[in-house]
């Protein structure tokens, strides 16, 4: 089994070779990154000019086999008195202030989205065994699903989904809000349980494998099984190849014994989830997308926590 990872600035793929047993699709911001899996060595193909596509994203130096990126001294900001910087700042501070007042609003017309009943009656296994979704809330009125992308052939989770539950809290601040936060994946329990031991986290992790959630939900895509869906788009012809994992949120309410689906975001929409990434904004070298890619290298810097060679 050969593994495939390519990161790629907004570039649709076609696949060229002999077609993948399974694929994954995860977006966070600009960063689309695709891992395949296939019995034998297979390739994707960049529609369109690619290095007009990866000019703005990461450089990696592999032939040194140094990943730290370089800043040119031509990219950075400009210097000016402090008296200068203080009134750009304030600037920008006006149209942080706007921002935030229409994410305000966009929070509450969120709020009063209509809601679905889940009539299904599905099952999860977790180390106490099986457990129904109701269960999952824990006797919380919210329920918070982050569907991590785990195929059940694999034997590691997805690396941007690792960053996102890296970035994930202390789920007592959640709980003190009447809402529980767990991870769902297709691949089965004993291996959810070692990745999430080798990773240290303590997150609540269930495996949905050999249910029909993950397909209703849209995060596995599978002509097979009739789940051609993601991000509200028709993806049949990607979910023709074979089963193809992407991530996403779902958010449910429970009213006594009635569950409720309410919410569920895809690709940029879970970027704001990742904390890591929100630091970075802040800063002059925001996420590196400045930096160009190398064309005949993945040029992915991103790793798991244990990976980065420090």
């Amino acid at each position: 089994m050969v593994s495939i990872s390519i990161v790629m600035y907004r570039v649709a793929c076609l696949w060229v070779s002999s077609p993948p047993t399974s694929i994954t699709v995860a977006q966070f911001g600009d960063l689309a990154y695709i891992s395949a899996e296939s019995d034998s060595r297979s390739h994707y193909s960049p529609i369109g000019s690619i290095t007009d596509r990866w000019t703005n994203w990461l450089r990696s130096d592999t032939t040194s086999g140094d990943t730290r990126m370089t800043q040119p001294k031509s990219d950075l900001p400009t210097v000016v008195s402090r008296d200068e910087w203080r009134e750009a700042r304030t600037e920008l501070l006006e149209k942080e202030k706007e921002l935030t007042q229409k994410r305000d609003e966009l929070n509450a017309e969120r709020r009063q989205l209509p809601m679905v009943e889940i009539d299904e009656d599905y099952v999860f296994e977790g180390p106490d065994g099986e457990v129904s979704l109701l269960d999952l809330f824990e006797g919380r009125r919210q329920l918070i699903v982050y569907h991590f992308m785990f195929d059940p052939e694999w034997d590691a989770g997805c690396k941007v989904c690792s960053l996102l539950a890296d970035n994930i809290g202390h789920l007592s601040h959640l709980h003190a809000l009447d809402t529980s936060l767990v991870m769902v994946s297709r691949a089965p329990y004993d291996k959810l349980e070692q990745y999430r031991s080798r990773m240290g986290w303590s997150i609540p992790w269930y495996s949905s494998y050999g249910t029909d959630f993950n397909y209703d939900f849209h995060v596995t895509l599978d002509a097979s099984r009739g789940s051609v869906e993601h991000n509200y788009r028709d993806f049949t012809e990607l979910a023709s190849n074979g089963a193809t994992e992407a991530h996403g949120t779902s958010v449910f309410l429970r009213d006594g014994d009635d569950i409720y689906h309410t919410y569920s975001s895809y690709e940029r929409g879970n970027g704001l989830l990742v904390g890591t990434f929100n630091y970075l904004d802040l800063t002059p070298l925001g996420r590196h997308e400045h930096r160009a890619a190398e064309q005949d290298t993945d040029g992915n810097w991103l790793r798991r926590h244990d990976e980065y060679d420090e």
